[in-house]
């Protein structure tokens, strides 16, 4: 319950929004499931047989995006922050 995540060295130009020493994960019981599970695993197979669906794009090329994504708001944090914007980086509510 106790157990944090700090930033022990960053690359300013990847992560200009975050300093070393900062918390970047700690445990939320909100965030508990009531019974965990080891393996969480996806089948599209229904999707597909059903709608017809198939993935446009990877795993790896969703997850490129996801990143650049985090990149691109981080980078806005810290533009923000440079002209003494005091901004969230939690997105949660």
């Amino acid at each position: 319950m106790d157990e944090i995540a700090t930033v022990t060295s960053v690359d300013p130009a990847k992560a200009p929004s975050v300093s070393v020493g900062d918390v970047i994960v700690r445990v939320d019981p909100r965030y508990f499931r009531p019974a965990e599970v080891e393996t969480l695993l996806g089948d599209p197979s229904k999707a597909k047989q059903k709608l017809g669906w198939e993935p446009e794009i990877t795993v790896e090329e969703m997850c490129a995006e996801m990143v650049a994504n985090d990149l691109d708001i981080a980078k806005r944090h810290a533009l923000l922050k440079s002209h003494g914007y005091d901004v969230s980086v939690a997105i949660e509510t």
